[in-house]
């Protein structure tokens, strides 16, 4: 895992985010599910969304949400990045599921939002939800699936 003076010289548009082991990512916009999808040999068909209006959202509790967060995030050949929640949330009974940034993606990261409670939550626009750990990776190629982004 990589440390805050190794990060700052890799992510440098994350500068004011870095932290002793990871990057700090704050929350951007967030989406209701509208309609059915379905992942069936490989083929991806993702539910539509409704983006929220903000800045401040309430999470409806026993309810999930899709957010974004910002900046895109450029991960570097021979790097990879995991997401983890901010402890902050996880106490309010709130929880973000991630996945697992591959070497050479590019693009706005995209996870999901759930309030496990019993009651409403609010969260402001900018709010850290999510810390990127990152690893250096030997041996890997770069990704290029479907939710790259141009630069």
């Amino acid at each position: 895992m990589l440390g805050e003076k190794e990060l700052i010289k890799l992510f440098p548009d994350f500068e004011g985010l870095i932290q002793p082991s990871g990057i700090d990512l704050p929350l951007e916009d967030v989406f209701v599910q509208k309609s059915a999808g379905s992942l069936i040999d490989n083929e991806k068909n993702l539910p539509e969304l409704e983006k929220l209006e903000g800045p401040i959202y309430t999470l409806k509790a026993k309810t999930a949400y899709s957010v974004t967060v910002a900046p895109k995030v450029k991960i570097p050949k021979g790097y990879s990045m995991l997401y983890r929640p901010r402890s902050t949330l996880n106490r309010s009974f709130i929880s973000v599921h991630t996945a697992v940034g591959d070497p050479g993606f590019y693009g706005t990261l995209q996870f999901m939002v759930y309030n496990y409670g019993e009651f409403d939550y609010q969260i402001k626009k900018g709010e850290r939800i999510a810390q990127a750990v990152v690893f250096k990776v030997s041996g890997s190629g770069e990704y290029n699936g479907s939710y790259q982004e141009s630069e």
